[in-house]
């Protein structure tokens, strides 16, 4: 009832997984990830103890073939399930059990020296969804591997996805230190629950999470001399604000205004937005 895809990225710096079904809030029960471990998905007759299990196996050592191998082997109703998993070297591994409903089934590979991928997925419209969404996974090598996977996802939706309809979708990205504040691992992590139109509405999302949670590049940062500042402070006072400082804060840009007393530097997106130059949104 779900299709996804588990990928390391080609830096081998992240992990990650996208997800999308005809279920309600199937963000809540596939994905799982831990940077430098791997990440995994479990669908079907979803077993939710492969998720701990999986990365468990990995953290000590196994790679992702043998860490199936161990949960399918446990597992008395592993014909009623799939999963596919990738390790901290990129090595991926699918499992279709033979009572998955059809269309079911899924494919592994690498792409670049460093990473690899799992696409699977069950009660779909045909194999044309995996094919699609490995495609596009390949294609996409030069993104950052959130909108790789979004756009692997979005393949697979557009192929058909799955067969029932669509109802949810999901991604998980991890990678060191890329937590809000730089104090965890987690790049990525939004749900769409129940949506008529989950893969775009999760594609907006993303847009956001990059404005909002992600840190400015040095070439996106614009340097706040005397006279941009007193503009700052003036845009600031007339949204209602005591300072440049307090909309900052009120408004959640903190990862992308410097926040020194004195801000040495703005992003120019956000210079856009306190201008009235056009609304939030992805470069």
């Amino acid at each position: 009832m779900t299709f996804s895809i588990v990928a390391r990225s080609d830096d081998g710096e992240s992990w990650g997984v996208a997800v999308a079904s005809k279920f309600l809030a199937v963000g809540s029960a596939v994905p799982a990830a831990a940077a430098g471990v791997g990440a995994i998905a479990t669908q079907a007759d979803a077993n939710l103890a492969y998720k701990y299990l999986g990365l468990a196996h990995l953290d000590e050592g196994a790679t992702a073939q043998v860490a199936l191998d161990r949960l399918v082997e446990e597992d008395d109703d592993r014909e009623h399930r799939q999963a596919g998993i990738v390790d901290s070297d990129g090595n991926a591994a699918t499992w279709t059990g033979s009572d998955c409903f059809a269309w079911a089934g899924g494919t592994t590979g690498r792409s670049g020296e460093r990473g690899g991928y799992a696409i699977q997925g069950n009660i779909l419209t045909g194999p044309e969804v995996v094919e699609a969404m490995e495609r596009a996974w390949l294609a996409s090598s030069e993104d950052m591997i959130e909108r790789r996977l979004l756009a692997a996802l979005a393949a697979g939706d557009e192929a058909g996805g799955d067969s029932r309809g669509r109802q949810s979708a999901a991604l998980l990205v991890v990678r060191d230190g890329a937590g809000y504040g730089g104090h965890d691992d987690v790049a990525v992590d939004l749900r769409v629950d129940d949506h008529t139109d989950p893969v775009p509405e999760l594609a907006r999302l993303v847009d956001l999470n990059e404005l909002y949670l992600t840190a400015s590049t040095p070439e996106e940062r614009v340097p706040v001399d005397d006279a941009l500042l007193m503009e700052l402070e003036a845009l600031a006072k007339a949204d209602g604000k005591d300072s440049f400082h307090m909309w900052v804060g009120s408004e959640n840009y903190e990862m992308r205004v410097d926040t020194s007393p004195r801000p040495a530097w703005i992003d120019r997106r956000i210079l856009e937005i306190i201008r009235g130059g056009r609304e939030e949104g992805p470069a």
